[in-house]
């Protein structure tokens, strides 16, 4: 059986946050799932890279296009490394074989008569990339970013959809492969069939008021739609109209022996579930097997977007907590198919319940205890018929119905049941006395081989969903694995060898004071796209670095302060400032203000809002360009209803108490530490 998985492509118009995240981590998650069980399975992920949103972000920083992708994209490519996603491929829009695959896809179109030239006009979403009818608007806005739409009016190419209703409306009936559904969950095909059934409009596939994007083929001036050119990435990646589709015959025809799964989330299951299998049909290429629709993660009771600026991005809880605890907790904190709200008191509860208590103390009693009684090696007998070798083979049962379903929060929860089941036996058996009262006996080395075997189960469990965590269990069972290397064999009970080391070490997730953690000043929004300190890829701004009262520049002072006045402070209270070098990319006076300048700064990779009361001093054509120092770590505060994050360093000139922004060589990079 191949199996052929996919992320939606992500635009890059700005980093990635736990939306991105999540998708590719369920991805992932599956994806490893079907190679433990041994078949042949590609998994592709990549970036989107034309669009009006990019040619607006270039324009508004007075660069190409092109440059704004090579800057975002690697830094998708980077996040899934540091999440251990183990995919094939990474495609971009902008490389040469996806353009050639494009090509191909509307020559094919074009052949069955299906493209033509005509006017249009509507209500165009910049966020969505797409036209909206008026009636789908809500309060006049994007149901999806919040945001008034643009009316647009131009001559476009034209794609015949509506030739493709019946069809359509046939294979959400009877699916691409018998027994599957085309579009999973029920509500979402339910979703899909209702706005196809209602009737639909010929398309549009080509825009003439941008220039950023693959030229159309046959029409000069017009450059492909972007939801046209970014859903052919699942052919063009395996190779359409390259000359050599040898990966085209491998994963792409579905069928008994093929699978072709696109994850999406609810958001853009039009463009999948209506769109791309009429492209497919019009082109004569075989449909994908499923599109499988996920919910939105939230955040203040709205769907995380990059446009609405409520974002979480993941670096500073991986940074504290680790790769594993994230991967955990976003798949088993969603119910797969709904949505679900982000809140760092859930991860911190999910934490310290699932990993610090189920996993990590399960693990350190059991391998402390059973050092202790055999010398520091596994037991030496095992035992064949007993409550722990039930339990892990009800939730290895458990485990693959969940994922053969995809209710992956529910994979997750058979690892928590097995966990609760081997901690509860270790309980009821209390070893500890049986070796004070009896010694080392084979009865004591049944019930420590059940509680580590048990625990060996549960870590190839664990593997597709944590791989990091589940490698280091097995190592400290003497059982060492990677978890790429885990097998069909490996979930049957029996695996652990008999007098092998154990390696006990420090807890695998140490319990998490929430207490403490939500005390610290920088941690009360330790991830949102508001309070999260900018750092470049390389140096992460340490979350924990706490500062003074934010304010938009020094107060001013009519004389210089004597130095004897000043207080004294120690090298670590200064160490608490994390001082960064950063660039003024725009800048602008506020309105109603005659001092406030707000301005956007890009330290590092990020970008963040600054606002200083430097208006009386500088003009915002003297400001773009320049290097400054920020600290880059204190809280965000509202001036003149400006959300301000950061502050940048001036001096108070003597007499005037004008600001006078400090000098910083222009050959510094942006990001760099001021130590």
């Amino acid at each position: 059986m191949s199996r052929y998985f996919t992320t939606p492509i992500y635009y890059v118009n700005d980093r990635p946050h736990i939306g991105h995240l999540y998708t590719t981590l369920v991805t992932d998650t599956l994806t490893r799932f079907h190679r433990l069980q041994g078949e042949d399975v590609r998994f592709l992920t990549g970036t989107d890279e034309h669009g009006q949103k990019i040619e607006k972000v270039a324009k508004k920083e007075g660069v190409a296009p092109i440059d704004v992708a090579d800057r975002h994209a690697p830094t998708f490519r980077d996040l899934w490394k540091r999440f251990e996603v183990a995919n094939d491929d990474f495609i971009r829009t902008t490389e040469p074989r996806h353009r050639v695959g494009v090509t191909e896809l509307i020559r094919r179109l074009e052949a069955a008569g299906d493209l033509y030239v005509a006017g249009h006009e509507g209500w165009y979403c910049v966020g969505c990339e797409a036209f909206y009818p008026e009636k789908d608007l809500e309060d006049g806005k994007c149901p999806t970013h919040g945001t008034p739409p643009e009316w647009q009016k131009e001559e476009n190419v034209f794609f015949r959809l509506s030739k493709y209703q019946e069809p359509l409306l046939a294979l959400y009936e009877k699916g691409s492969v018998p027994g599957i559904p085309f579009v999973f969950p029920e509500t979402r095909l339910n979703e899909v069939r209702s706005f196809v059934a209602a009737g639909l409009k010929d398309l549009s596939v080509s825009r003439t008021a941008i220039q950023w994007g693959i030229p159309f083929p046959g029409h000069p001036g017009h450059v492909v739609y972007v939801w046209l050119d970014a859903l052919t990435n699942y052919l063009t990646a395996l190779g359409l109209g390259s000359g050599d589709e040898s990966l085209v015959s491998r994963y792409w025809p579905a069928g008994d022996e093929r699978r072709v799964v696109h994850l999406v989330g609810k958001d853009i299951l039009r463009f999948h579930a209506v769109y791309w299998p009429a492209f497919l049909m019009s082109a004569g290429l075989p449909l994908p097997t499923q599109v499988v629709s996920h919910g939105f993660w939230l955040k203040d009771a709205r769907k995380m977007s990059k446009s609405v600026g409520n974002v979480v991005r993941p670096d500073a809880l991986v940074d504290a907590f680790g790769v594993d605890a994230l991967r955990w907790h976003l798949v088993s904190e969603m119910s797969f198919g709904q949505d679900a709200s982000f809140s760092d008191e859930a991860f911190l509860v999910r934490y310290n319940s699932d990993l610090a208590n189920g996993l990590g103390n399960t693990l350190s009693r059991a391998v402390r205890m059973a050092a202790d009684a055999f010398g520091g090696k596994t037991p030496s007998e095992r035992c064949d018929d007993n409550e722990v070798k039930r339990a892990a083979e009800a939730a290895v049962a458990a485990w693959d119905a969940a994922f053969r379903s995809c209710r992956l929060h529910e994979a997750a929860e058979a690892v928590r049941v097995l966990l609760g089941a081997i901690d509860g036996y270790i309980t009821a058996k209390e070893p500890w006395k049986k070796v004070k009262a009896e010694g080392v006996t084979p009865a004591l080395h049944r019930v420590h081989h059940n509680a580590l075997e048990g625990l060996r189960v549960a870590a190839c469990l664990l593997a597709p969903i944590a791989p990091g965590a589940a490698a280091e269990v097995l190592a400290r069972l003497g059982a060492p694995k990677a978890a790429e290397a885990i097998g069909p064999s490996d979930l049957a009970w029996g695996g652990l060898p008999l007098g092998a080391p154990l390696a006990p070490a420090a807890p695998l997730f140490p319990r998490a004071d929430a207490k403490a953690y939500f005390a610290e000043p920088s941690k009360e929004k330790p991830v949102t796209e508001e309070t999260k300190p900018a750092a470049p890829a390389a140096a992460p701004i340490p979350p924990e670095a706490p500062a003074a009262s934010p304010a938009p520049v020094p107060a001013p002072a009519a004389t210089p302060a004597a130095p004897a006045e000043t207080p004294r402070i120690t090298v670590d209270d200064f160490f608490k400032a994390d001082l960064r070098v950063a660039e003024i990319v725009a800048a602008e006076k506020v309105e109603k203000s005659k001092k406030l300048m707000k301005m956007t700064v890009r330290i590092g990779e990020e970008e963040r809002t600054i606002v200083a009361g430097i208006a009386t001093a500088y003009t915002g054509d003297q400001l773009v360009g320049r290097k400054v120092v920020v600290v880059a770590n204190l809280l965000p505060a509202k001036l003149m209803g400006i959300e301000s994050n950061g502050m940048v360093l001036a001096a108070s000139l003597p007499g005037t108490g004008e600001p006078s922004l400090l000098a910083v060589d222009p050959s510094v990079p942006s990001g760099t530490k001021v130590k």
